[in-house]
């Protein structure tokens, strides 16, 4: 179908289309036809005239109520007829794979004219190319699931799984030994991986990519059989197959030696017999493999159970999304292998422990980015928004929440290169044993950056920030979302106290004032 031919017009031709009955925009230097459509505009046809834009410059108007992605959608750029005459657009979408240009948009690292001793150009590449993945293909299906509530599309999991991102969620390792990785990966490649993802600010849809492999995939990994590797991570790093976590229940989250879901070993000692309940289990819902905290004989063990029998599902309801298919699980005399224990029997706690300084460095990676795109989210809106006549960022109690938004993001995301930079420099138990502390006060430290963050942005958006959609759909999106941050991984006041605790076991006996 041809392209519509554009007319070139002049100011003085367009100011004679201001009527009901014939009324002409200009948008950005386009002129728009919005003579039927006034009727159909959702905030009435009455605007076009009060706001005395008819046959006028309607510019600030438009990007004072509506994002720039409405105007190009294809029911809206059909009302164009011309252009102005020796005028050219100047606002431009975000173009797939870009950097932004707003500032503090990007970490230091991503910023024109800064260094950073961490990146190298492999890092840069990787970057971009997944900048673009993310864009083009995880960002159109992470809106089009969070409105209607489904899991993550299976073909965004196979691209995923055609580029090996999920085997590269889980870190550096053997597992991606004889994988083509662009010049090598280290965690700084995992957190490129995380961070890019998160951009689409669909935090529901995120956790729904095999988030639940993330967590609950190394202990698989670290201590599953050779055979129970062969059969399991070939099915997981492919999208055929998803794995979930199930530690937390109902009569214990943070506090996992009080677990009460069993496991009993049947007399001939070959299967374990599983009786119980988990709950807010990501992924729960569409997961295949289920990573099992038990109380058994020995103490504490972990079993991996596949779906089937006695295996009951059923989806929880949050404020968070349903697309994370966080569910409440049902054991019922379910059989296992006894060939399925990950780890030694009764040594679970250790398997569980191993696996959260990973889990919540990853949380920290998503949170540091993610406040970073409400910074730039907020620097956008309070450039293009008047208020008394003037840019809202005029007001220096706007400025002020800026600068504190500001200070929390970049303060976050250094605090996160700084102890990536000791994961890549120690060993797995070096890092068991040194970072737990840390990166527990990091995950605290993020979360609660990220909370002030969101409540400072709904403040400068103020109705806007807590309707779903439109002009501060990310910011209520944001704001309504964050706080499961600070509970994913272990509650805020617990992993204080963790790196307070580690601190102190570390205080040298003959230290005084």
């Amino acid at each position: 179908m041809a392209s519509k031919q554009l007319k070139t017009l002049s100011w003085e031709e367009v100011a004679k289309h201001n009527k009901s009955d014939d009324l002409w925009i200009v948008i950005d230097a386009k002129v728009y036809d919005v003579t039927r459509f006034q009727g159909m505009h959702p905030g009435g046809a009455s605007l076009f005239l009060e706001e005395d834009i008819a046959g006028q410059d309607a510019t600030e108007v438009f990007y004072g109520l509506h994002r720039h992605e409405v105007i190009i959608k294809p029911q809206y750029a059909r009302l164009q007829i011309g252009v102005i005459d020796g005028e050219e657009s100047v606002i431009q979408s975000h173009i797939p794979g870009e950097l932004s240009t707003v500032p503090y948009s990007e970490p230091t690292w991503l910023t024109d004219g800064y260094f950073s001793p961490y990146y190298k150009e492999s890092h840069r590449v990787f970057q971009k190319a997944m900048r673009k993945f993310t864009d083009e293909i995880v960002t159109p299906d992470a809106h089009a699931r969070e409105e209607d509530g489904k899991r993550p599309s299976q073909s965004v999991i196979q691209a995923m799984a055609d580029v090996n991102l999920h085997a590269m969620r889980l870190g550096p390792g053997k597992h991606l030994k004889g994988l083509e990785l662009l010049g090598g990966f280290d965690y700084f490649h995992e957190m490129i991986v995380t961070q890019e993802l998160c951009r689409c600010s669909s935090r529901g849809y995120g956790d729904g990519l095999q988030a639940g492999a993330v967590i609950g995939l190394p202990p698989v990994l670290n201590y599953g059989s050779p055979a129970m590797k062969a059969k399991v991570l070939p099915e997981v790093f492919s999208g055929k197959k998803f794995i979930a976590l199930a530690i937390s229940e109902a009569f214990a989250g943070s506090d996992v030696a009080g677990l009460k879901c069993r496991a009993v070993k049947t007399d001939d000692g070959k299967h374990w017999i599983i009786n119980g309940t988990k709950k807010w289990i990501t992924n729960g819902t569409f997961a295949d493999y289920f990573t099992v905290g038990c109380k058994t004989d020995e103490g504490l063990t972990v079993i991996l159970v596949e779906r089937g029998e006695g295996v009951e599902t059923k989806p929880i309801k949050t404020s968070y999304s349903s697309t994370a298919g966080t569910a409440y699980i049902t054991f019922e005399n379910v059989k296992v292998p006894v060939e399925n224990t990950l780890g030694p029997e009764g040594k679970g706690i250790f398997v569980i422990l191993s696996n959260f300084n990973h889990e919540r460095w990853v949380m920290c990676c998503g949170s540091a980015r993610s406040q970073r795109v409400i910074v730039d989210e907020c620097l956008r809106w309070t450039s293009q928004r008047k208020a008394f006549g003037k840019p809202l960022h005029s007001q220096a109690v706007i400025r002020a929440k800026l600068a504190l938004m500001i200070q929390r993001a970049e303060s976050t995301q250094n605090w996160l290169e700084s102890i990536t930079h000791q994961m890549n420099n120690m060993s797995y138990k070096e890092q068991s044993q040194k970072l737990a502390g840390p990166i527990g006060l990091l995950k605290m430290y993020s979360t609660k950056c990220a909370q002030q963050t969101a409540t400072d942005a709904v403040q400068i958006f103020g109705g806007r920030g807590i309707t779903r959609t439109g002009m501060g759909r990310h910011i209520e999106h944001y704001h309504r979302t964050v706080p499961f941050d600070s509970l994913l991984g272990g509650a805020e006041d617990v992993l204080g106290d963790l790196g307070v605790r580690q601190a102190m076991r570390q205080m040298p006996k003959n230290t005084m004032l």
